[in-house]
């Protein structure tokens, strides 16, 4: 019985950098909540919310990039291709409205 493989994103090349990225941003997070646990000034607490919000912007964009690349660009068809684009315009759409 062979085994399903899994599809090939856009960002599978570079999945481990992504991972340790994440993995980064995540003890950033832990950072904070222990600045919180602490008690620390309101502003020390709110720049760091703004570093790790940048660094998830960096990471959704280079999602966006690898999914224009991979995804839209590389579409089989036309109508995969105007669907995929589509897609990316709704998560763009998304990333803007934050806040």
């Amino acid at each position: 019985m062979p085994s399903a493989r899994p599809p090939t994103r856009g960002y599978t090349a570079t999945k481990d950098q992504l991972l340790a990225r994440l993995r980064r941003i995540e003890g950033q997070i832990r950072g904070i909540e222990g600045m919180v646990q602490d008690d620390r000034y309101c502003i020390d607490v709110l720049t760091q919310i703004s570093a790790a919000q940048a660094a998830l912007d960096k990471v959704a964009l280079g999602l966006l990039d690898d999914h224009a690349q991979h995804c839209v660009i590389g579409a089989r068809s036309a109508d995969e291709r105007e669907r995929r684009a589509s897609e990316l315009m709704g998560s763009v759409a998304r990333l803007l409205r934050r806040g």
